[in-house]
């Protein structure tokens, strides 16, 4: 398929059928047969189109007097993206004009594509520079308004827009700062490495010897604050990718990774034999999971996955907000599961990728009021970094995209650790 019209089913699907890239880009989607580089461009059409919505109908609607059908309208969005970006306008606005020929109920809107584009073709340049960010759909954003105020919020909107560069892990802190070298990498104040350029990461330095691996600095946080102890009992709930799996691994802990996927699973097989590290598998439901006497469990719950926006712009448009209360509950749930498989005096950290306080600070302070003698542990929260001002008044840690904004920000999320009594 044509990376134009691969893009287009792409954002359509999403923005019409609230289906997500990361569904929509696996084996079985419309890109499965696409050659690599032809599926990489899509993705970044469809990725960079999604991202940039509110500045591209700015851009349109200078030119369009009423808002054509959906599916030309993203025609239209895709190509007003490429025009922007300083790609060739005879050939986008012919392949715009030609897709949209081809579009048996919509063919009659070749004539105004054509002359919108062309159009848009002499100020999209120019334009683009002064764009501002997209606001957060309202379902998401008037929640988010009313826990961090406007301005935050903003601010996090603009980190959404500028995108998210690559994080590493090193599997030994040590190897930071050689790898830092080698990779041409920045080391942040958490120890995580940052590669702000575009790059093939199978071809970096150390991948194939798995020396690190892919994980927001954020998302790094968790396993380092439970700071797992050689030859401690310890178990990764909902562990895929494994990235956390593997960091409780590299620490020498006897660790035990499930998750729900046995696909998702496979794939933490896959990054543990590429990095050399031991942990076990288990494929089934974190709820129904029931080996206790666990040292230390770390439970990254299904949430909204509101905070990694930067990284997957469609997820505002793929979902409304109406599933997030289920989420919670589940959270809930899987936190008292989880503490009642720790041993006395064990620890669990609760992690979620989300912005929303509900599915974060909310949640440890209803944990701490429905289990008498649980504490959430500020000590452990004192590492290299970690800005005290990101710890919240129930003890736990809150990231957010705009933090670290001038270095390329972090995805947001919310993380503490919990004693329980011994």
């Amino acid at each position: 398929m044509d990376p134009r019209r691969a893009a287009h089913r792409l954002v359509c699907a999403v923005l019409e059928d609230q289906e997500t890239l990361a569904e929509l880009t696996g084996r079985t989607g419309p890109l499965a047969r696409m050659e690599p580089a032809d599926r990489a461009r899509a993705q970044r059409l469809a990725t960079e189109t999604l991202r940039n919505l509110d500045p591209l109908d700015a851009l349109l609607a200078q030119f369009i007097e009423r808002i054509p059908a959906p599916p030309v309208q993203n025609v239209l969005r895709i190509a007003a993206y490429e025009l922007a970006t300083g790609e060739a306008a005879h050939g986008v606005v012919n392949a715009a004009v030609t897709q949209i020929s081809a579009m048996h109920r919509y063919k009659q809107a070749k004539g105004m594509a054509n002359a919108v584009l062309r159009r848009v073709a002499d100020v999209a340049p120019a334009a683009w520079a002064d764009r501002s960010p997209s606001r957060l759909p309202e379902w998401l954003r008037e929640p988010l308004v009313m826990a961090w105020g406007d301005e935050v919020i903003t601010a996090c909107e603009a980190a959404h827009a500028r995108g998210a560069p690559l994080d590493l892990t090193p599997r030994e802190q040590k190897l930071a700062e050689p790898l830092s070298a080698q990779i041409d990498a920045q080391i942040l104040p958490t120890g995580s490495l940052r590669v702000d350029r575009s790059v093939q990461v199978s071809a970096l330095p150390g991948f194939d010897a798995g020396t690190w691996w892919v994980q927001d600095a954020a998302a790094a946080l968790p396993a380092r604050i439970l700071a797992a102890k050689p030859g401690e009992k310890v178990l990764d709930l909902c562990a895929a990718p494994g990235g956390k799996t593997m960091q409780l691994a590299s620490a020498g802990a006897d660790v035990t990774a499930l998750d729900i996927s046995r696909a998702r699973s496979e794939r933490i097989e896959e990054n543990l034999t590429r990095t050399g590290l031991t942990a076990r598998v288990v494929t089934g439901d974190a709820l129904d999971f029931a080996e206790d006497g666990w040292d230390a469990i770390l439970l990254d719950a299904p949430c909204s996955a509101t905070g990694t926006i930067r990284r997957h712009p469609d997820l505002p448009y793929a979902q409304d907000g109406s599933t997030i209360s289920a989420l919670i509950d589940l959270q809930s749930q899987m936190i008292d599961h989880a503490l009642s498989l720790l041993k006395p005096g064990g620890r669990l950290v609760f992690c979620t990728c989300s912005l929303i306080p509900d599915e974060g600070e909310v949640q440890v302070d209803e944990a701490l009021a429905r289990h008498p003698g649980l504490t959430t542990d500020r000590a452990a929260l004192d590492l290299p970094g970690i800005d005290p001002a990101w710890i919240t008044e129930e003890g736990g840690l809150r990231l957010r995209p705009d933090y670290w904004a001038e270095t390329g920000g972090m995805d947001g999320f919310y993380c503490a650790v919990l004693h329980k009594p011994a």
